[in-house]
């Protein structure tokens, strides 16, 4: 989350016009992460987030999105919902952007996730999965490997500004998985960005999900190597066997992966590092004057590259068979 565009008091009450969720009491923008605008809003009806969609988000994606969220709390998934206004819409504009409100979830995001932490995290990526296997709306993955090239088209000229050696490094990564991508690995709908920031607790117990702005469809294996990523690695970028193992485990007490997942997992999570080092990367070149966001290093997501590399088979990552 962060803010790119501000709200006028004006045109967010004209906005509001239209729903039947109270006053606004308070209104302020949320700083954490880069994609969208954020608000949190607290009326006399309750709290809620509203979102102005920028960058990456494309318009004709946000029907998915939407549908989504509804679907998969219909399902038992704990996540936003959207809020109709007095036209049945969820989606309106604000601020000449896409704008929608969602129900606000109770918990806290977790800075220092511990072993329990991960393998909620993994039971709650299968159940999201399983719930959305009936979800009848399609959207491909953009940031998949045909979206890789153009993003680092977008930061070659100017990578080795951020570390020596990253242009090449980068490079001759894309080159590698585009000649090894695994094909044909069981599908459905992925979370595609489910971080710590992305996941809240109340104490020990998973609370919810959120931020499904990057969902899709693409191989079911390939959300929880993003997650390996975003949960089991320690602040020096040392990945945590225990961490993994928990998250694994976690994951198959509800979906067992299949054979062909389990040999993939380490290109998966090559594939997924080099993603979020090529998005952070593009973030960090170009952050526009005066938005309140802090881009994300990536060259956390560099180290963390370095290591699936070395890794040999998915028993790295803790997977016990």
């Amino acid at each position: 989350m962060a803010v790119y565009t501000e709200v006028s008091d004006e045109a967010l009450r004209d906005f509001l016009a239209l729903y039947e969720i109270g006053e606004v009491i308070s209104f302020k923008g949320i700083a954490e992460g880069v994609e969208n605008s954020n608000f949190l809003m607290h009326t006399t009806e309750g709290q809620y987030i509203l979102t102005l969609y920028e960058k990456r988000v494309k318009v004709e994606d946000l029907p998915f999105f939407i549908g989504l969220m509804e679907h998969l709390a219909e399902r038992g998934v704990t996540c936003p919902q959207p809020v109709r206004n007095r036209a049945g819409t969820a989606l309106g504009e604000l601020a000449a952007r896409p704008a929608t409100i969602v129900t606000f979830l109770d918990g806290l995001w977790i800075r220092r996730p511990n072993v329990r932490h991960c393998g909620a995290v993994g039971e709650a990526l299968a159940r999201m999965h399983l719930a959305g296997a009936d979800f009848s709306l399609k959207r491909a993955n953009a940031l998949s490997l045909d979206g890789w090239p153009p993003l680092f088209q977008a930061a070659e000229a100017r990578a080795d500004e951020v570390a020596p050696q990253l242009r090449a490094e980068s490079a001759a990564e894309l080159s590698f998985l585009q000649e090894h991508w695994p094909r044909g690995l069981p599908g459905g709908v992925i979370h595609a960005d489910l971080f710590n920031d992305n996941v809240f607790f109340l104490g020990e117990k998973l609370s919810g999900l959120i931020d499904f702005y990057f969902a899709c469809n693409d191989a079911l294996a390939y959300d929880l190597a993003i997650c390996l990523s975003a949960w089991c690695f320690e602040p020096d970028n040392a990945f945590n066997v225990s961490k993994g193992r928990a998250m694994i485990s976690g994951y198959e007490r509800l979906r067992p992966l299949g054979e062909v997942e389990i040999v993939a997992l380490p290109l998966l999570a090559r594939g997924a590092a080099l993603r979020f080092m090529l998005t952070r990367l593009v973030d960090w070149l170009d952050v526009p004057p005066g938005a309140k966001v802090a881009p994300k290093n990536p060259l956390e997501y560099r180290d963390k590259l370095r290591f699936h590399q070395r890794v040999k088979t998915a028993a790295d990552y803790g997977l016990m068979r």
